[in-house]
C-alpha cells in the first residue's frame, strides 16, 4: 500500500526512534523527581525538547507547555481564555472551517454562557479580514483562527490576523496542528499568543503535544482544565510523558533543519500528481497559491469519492475527509463552507505527501487513479 495520507498521521523517523528509546529503559525517571540522577536526566531530556520545540516556533523555551496532543492544547487554549479573562467579555470569534478540537470547544462554552462568531470563508477556504475586524467587539477576549487547514491545506492569513488582534487588544490563538514542522510558523511576526501543536504530524509519536503560551507583550494567562500536582508551571499537571516529549523535541529538531528543503521537494511531486490528475477532470477545492506543500484536496465530478477507495482495492491510502470526522459518514464542514456543490463534496478527496514518499510512489499513486477512472468513463 502506497501511503498518501500524512496529514492524518506521520510515521515516527526512526531518528526520533532512537532519541526515545533510552529513557523507557535507562533513562526512565520521572521528570518531577529532583533528589535523584534519574530525575535529573530525564527533566534534562524533557528541557532539551522545550529548547527543540521553542526554536522551531521562534518562542521561548518558557513558554511551551506539554500536553497529550493538540485536541487538548485547544481545549485548554480556549477555555483557559474564557474562564481567565471572563471579567473582560465573554466574546470569541472562530472560522467555520476549523477543526472539530476548536469548534467542539466553542459550541461547549457557548453552553456556558460564551458568545461566539463564525466568520464564513470564500471559496478558497480564506477568511475576509475586513468581516473579521468588524466582528471585534468591545467584550471580545480571543481570536481563534487555524494556521492551515486539515483537509485542504490551505493557509490562512495568519499575519494580518495577528495584526488586527493586537491593534483592538485581543488575544490570538492558532491551532497550527497542520503547520508546524511543515512550513515556516514565527509565533513572534505572526503576532500568536496561543498556538498548539501535535509531534505525529511533523514525524515525531502519538499522544503527546504541546501548546505554547506567549509570555510577555502581552502576558497571556489560562485558567488549568486539568489539576493535580502542578506540573507545567501550574498549565497541565500529571506526570510528563519523558520519551514522547523528547521525541516531540528531536522531530521539531529535525523539522527546523530540513522541513525547507522537504517542502520544496513535496511540492514538485504533489504539483506534478495534481496536474495530471487536473488534466483528466479532477478540480482543485480551495485556494492553490495559499496552502501547505503536499496536500492537494480534489474532486472528481460524477464519482464519489468512496467508489474510487472501494476501487482501488487498498493499493492506496488517502482520506476522503480528515481523520478525526470520517467516521460520522457526513459531508466535509470544511468544503461545504467553502460552498461547494453535492458533486464535489461527494466526490472529494485528499492526498498528502510526506518525508518518506518517493517520486517512484507518487508516480505509481497516479498512475493507480488514472487507470481506475479510465475504467469507470
Amino acid at each position: 500500500m502506497i501511503y498518501l495520507d500524512y496529514n492524518a498521521t506521520t510515521p515516527c523517523d526512526p531518528r526520533v526512534l532512537d532519541a526515545m528509546l533510552p529513557y523507557f529503559t535507562e533513562k526512565y525517571g520521572n521528570a518531577a523527581s529532583r533528589t535523584h540522577a534519574y530525575g535529573w536526566i530525564a527533566d534534562e531530556g524533557v528541557e532539551q525538547a522545550r529548547r527543540y520545540i521553542a526554536g522551531l516556533l521562534h518562542a521561548e523555551p518558557q513558554e511551551i507547555v506539554f500536553t497529550s496532543g493538540a485536541t487538548e492544547g485547544c481545549n485548554l487554549a480556549l477555555k483557559g481564555v474564557f474562564e481567565m479573562y471572563a471579567a473582560k467579555g465573554n466574546h470569541i470569534i472562530t472560522c467555520a472551517t476549523e477543526h472539530r478540537a476548536v469548534l467542539d470547544t466553542c459550541r461547549r462554552l457557548e453552553r456556558k454562557g460564551a458568545q461566539v462568531t463564525y466568520l464564513g470563508v470564500d471559496a478558497g477556504g480564506l477568511i475576509d479580514l475586513a468581516a473579521l475586524e468588524a466582528a471585534i467587539r468591545p467584550e471580545t477576549i480571543l481570536i481563534a483562527v487555524m494556521y492551515a487547514n486539515n483537509e485542504t491545506g490551505v493557509l490562512q492569513p495568519v499575519r494580518d490576523i495577528g495584526r488586527i488582534a493586537r491593534q483592538h487588544g485581543v488575544l490570538f490563538f492558532s491551532d497550527a496542528t497542520q503547520a508546524a514542522g511543515k512550513t515556516a510558523v514565527d509565533v513572534q511576526e505572526d503576532g500568536i499568543d496561543l498556538l498548539a501543536l501535535s509531534a505525529h504530524k511533523f514525524y515525531g509519536p502519538k499522544g503527546v503535544g504541546a501548546l505554547y503560551i506567549r509570555r510577555r507583550d502581552p502576558r497571556v494567562r489560562l485558567m488549568p482544565q486539568i489539576d493535580g500536582g502542578g506540573h507545567e508551571r501550574g498549565y497541565r499537571s500529571g506526570t510528563l510523558n519523558v520519551p514522547g516529549i523528547v521525541g516531540m523535541g528531536k522531530a521539531a529538531a529535525l523539522a527546523a533543519a530540513e522541513g525547507v528543503a522537504d517542502a520544496e521537494r513535496l511540492k514538485m511531486l504533489r504539483d506534478r500528481l495534481e496536474e495530471s490528475l487536473v488534466a483528466h477532470g479532477a478540480k482543485v477545492n480551495g485556494s492553490r497559491a495559499m496552502r501547505l506543500a503536499h496536500v492537494s484536496n480534489l474532486s472528481f465530478e460524477g464519482m464519489a469519492a468512496e467508489r474510487l477507495v472501494s476501487g482501488l482495492n487498498g493499493a492506496l491510502a488517502f482520506s476522503v475527509g480528515s481523520a478525526c470526522t470520517s467516521a460520522r459518514k457526513e459531508p466535509s464542514h470544511v468544503l461545504e463552507a467553502m460552498g461547494l456543490d453535492e458533486d464535489r463534496l461527494k466526490g472529494a478527496i485528499r492526498l498528502s505527501l510526506g518525508r518518506f514518499t518517493t517520486e517512484a510512489e507518487a508516480e505509481q499513486a497516479l498512475n493507480l487513479i488514472l487507470d481506475y477512472i479510465s475504467r469507470k468513463t
